[in-house]
């Protein structure tokens, strides 16, 4: 299945669109990538998905021509047309209901440049409605951060992460999500000595590298924190002098540890206390130790809490400021980090400056001639519960929200209440198919500009392709909207990503220092200030991002998941599998990744297959209040009693019919990680 007859290909070293790690890759002919020497895959290693990249850029069912709805149906049109149609959908919203009946949604997927113009567009239409899907992976992660620390990313880099003595990994698998990054630099440390303590519900491939392993029930992370810093307090564990020198609140803390108990909290969490001990005993007797965190740690109603209490491991132990330290969030997309650091956020400017700081509106104002509203805008997720009422329009560039947010059924009803959608996309998606017109913009192959990885690494994007048929690079189609929906067209004069980049190092403190020349083939790394030779590696050495010396310890209370189980049902959640890619929209594409992807199938414990006569390989339906859905089943003690575990955000089965929709009231992130659900053996 390819549309390359006809197109012309360049192996030049870019960016891999997937994994927040950053492998460089490049056309390696016959419509495959290799990896080549590169910044963060030193060694030119790739993963499947990476192998299997360019699968999406020659795919036959890729877009080339705009789509327009004409009498309930999708038909070809003119560019003129369709941008026409754009821009009298959208006006006609904005006059009768306000600039902020539009929404935003951003891509992860698309390079700093265009979410910075994307973002722009919007602010400069007049609302703060914008936002990417962090907020579906890593918000709660970055709130707590950001408000204790100062900043919501790694604090440390890959590269020192390879010189710890303990890697605490919480919520993540990074053996088979971020497999460059496990064989690159936290495998060679746990070869050297490293201690890997493995904090999750399942036995996965990064399990069979711990030392520890932790299997709680999902739902219970702030309990397990919690009784692990009770041990480093009880045991005199602690490191007195960075608490003396950079951290506040301790009297308070300890006097809340005093009312947890260690086996009170070990029985809920479903695990030995002297597994705890173990764990805790591990980490703060290290030299250095290391947090790693990803979505098993933030999807909960209180992902929030669950980070404030990983952050008070670091805190108490001084494990923060030093190379081999520090709380490292893994992102899932290769442009998560930069979205958010260019303002892809509703109530957060380019650089992560507020909107509510006039100082920092005023910047903008300077540089775009409008300045951007003073009042955040909604998440993704509270617009589609909005959807009909105060939001009445949509601009979708390049995600795929009505597989991707939780209890899609209700979702893809609230698209259809839409007064006018418009979609900037690859392919017909599930949210497409809810679109007044669709836009066929340009894969990452077919691209330049640059993305942010996991650990700050500013890279430069390179084509390997030219487009297919008449479908157009993503930031001309921003700018050209830019220039038909504004009062101020010249704002969005662009000769390219370079312009572009420019103007954010203009307005973005963190990347002041920064320049297309400086990071040439390999990167540069925020925060790097105007005038500084370089970025800064480890964050919070003398003083945290807040600008403060010292950082609190927060106690946090255990907060009880939004579905109660009622009898019989079991806990379903959700994760990822190496072949498989966000909504599915690229990597049920590829034949290679789906020929690895072999059967869907729900992990089942044998206690509870035996219980429910399932046996293995039968097929179950899986249901709740929100819907059903069949799978395959798989009895395996990979995973703990009382819980299933499936993939989510593929297509079919759509498992995100399944998840809730209750929201962490800070960060405003769904709780993909635990939701309440029968399951019983089709036919009976």
């Amino acid at each position: 299945m390819s549309n390359t007859p006809n197109r012309t290909f360049e192996s030049r070293p870019t960016i891999c669109p997937f994994c927040g790690v950053g492998c460089s890759i490049e056309y390696a002919g016959n419509e495959s990538a290799t990896g080549v020497d590169g910044p963060v895959n030193t060694r030119g290693e790739i993963c499947p998905k990476g192998a299997a990249a360019f699968d999406v850029v020659a795919h036959d069912e890729r877009l080339t021509e705009p789509l327009v709805r004409h009498n309930g149906s999708f038909v070809t049109a003119p560019w003129e047309e369709a941008l026409d149609r754009v821009t009298e959908g959208l006006c006609k919203v904005i006059d009768q209901h306000g600039p902020d009946a539009v929404q935003f949604f951003a891509s992860s997927n698309c390079t700093n440049e265009e979410n910075y113009v994307y973002q722009k567009l919007a602010r400069i239409l007049g609302t703060n409605n914008v936002d990417n899907c962090a907020r579906l992976c890593h918000s709660s992660t970055v709130a707590a951060m950001s408000e204790r620390l100062g900043a919501g990313a790694m604090t440390n880099t890959l590269d020192d992460l390879s010189e710890t003595d303990c890697l605490f990994v919480t919520g993540a698998n990074p053996a088979e999500q971020h497999p460059v990054a496990f064989r690159s630099y936290l495998l060679p440390a746990i070869r050297d000595g490293a201690t890997l303590i493995h904090v999750d519900p399942r036995e996965n491939d990064t399990t069979e590298a711990a030392d520890i392993h932790v299997p709680l029930r999902p739902g219970t992370d702030i309990e397990v924190l919690n009784a692990v810093a009770k041990t480093i307090v009880e045991e005199g564990l602690v490191d007195e002098a960075f608490l003396e020198e950079r951290v506040s609140g301790v009297e308070a803390f300890e006097a809340h540890l005093e009312d947890v108990d260690v086996e009170a909290n070990a029985s809920r969490a479903g695990v030995a206390p002297e597994t705890l001990r173990e764990a805790a005993r591990a980490f703060a007797e290290a030299d250095s130790a290391a947090l790693i965190t990803g979505m098993g740690m933030s999807q909960h109603r209180c992902g929030t809490d669950n980070v404030h209490a990983l952050l008070n491991l670091a805190l108490l132990t001084g494990n923060v400021g030093r190379p081999g330290t520090g709380v490292n969030p893994l992102r899932g997309q290769n442009n998560v980090q930069g979205a958010s650091d260019v303002g892809t956020l509703p109530g957060i400017l380019p650089g992560y400056e507020s909107v509510t700081d006039p100082d920092a509106r005023a910047r903008l104002a300077d540089e775009w001639g409008v300045e951007p509203p003073g009042e955040p805008g909604l998440t993704e997720v509270a617009a589609t519960h909005r959807f009909g009422d105060e939001v009445r329009a949509a601009v979708v560039f390049g995600e795929n929200p009505a597989v991707t947010e939780p209890n899609a059924t209700q979702v893809a009803s609230a698209f259809e209440e839409l007064d006018f959608c418009v979609v900037i996309d690859l392919f017909e998606t599930e949210t497409a198919a809810h679109a007044d017109v669709v836009l066929p913009g340009s894969s990452w192959a077919e691209k330049s500009g640059t993305v942010t990885n996991t650990d700050r690494r500013v890279m430069r994007m390179r084509p390997n392709a030219d487009l297919p048929g008449n479908a157009r690079r993503d930031l001309d189609i921003l700018a050209e909207l830019g220039q038909r929906l504004t009062d101020v067209p010249a704002a969005f004069e662009y000769d390219g990503p370079r312009p572009v980049f420019d103007e954010l190092t203009r307005v973005a403190p963190i990347y002041a220092g920064m320049s297309y020349d400086g990071i040439g083939e390999g990167y540069q790394r925020w925060p790097f200030p105007e005038g500084a030779d370089a970025g800064t590696d480890v964050l919070h050495a003398e003083t945290f991002a807040t600008g403060e010396r010292t950082a609190p310890l927060s106690a946090i209370d255990a907060v009880p998941p939004a579905d109660t189980l009622e009898e019989g049902e079991l806990t379903l959640t959700t994760g990822r599998v190496i072949q498989q890619f966000n909504s599915g929209a690229f990597t049920r594409r590829s034949e290679r990744l789906m020929a690895m992807r072999g059967e869907d199938v729900l992990q089942i414990h044998p206690t509870d297959a035996t219980a429910r006569g399932i046996e293995d390989g039968d097929t179950v339906r899986v249901a709740n209040e929100r819907g059903e859905v069949t799978v395959t089943a798989d009895v395996t003690t990979d995973v703990r009693e009382g819980v299933v575990f499936c993939t989510f955000h593929y297509a079919e089965p759509l498992i995100n019919t399944l998840t809730g929709d209750a929201l962490d009231p800070v960060a405003e992130i769904p709780e993909y990680k635990h939701s309440a659900v029968a399951v019983e053996r089709v036919g009976d």
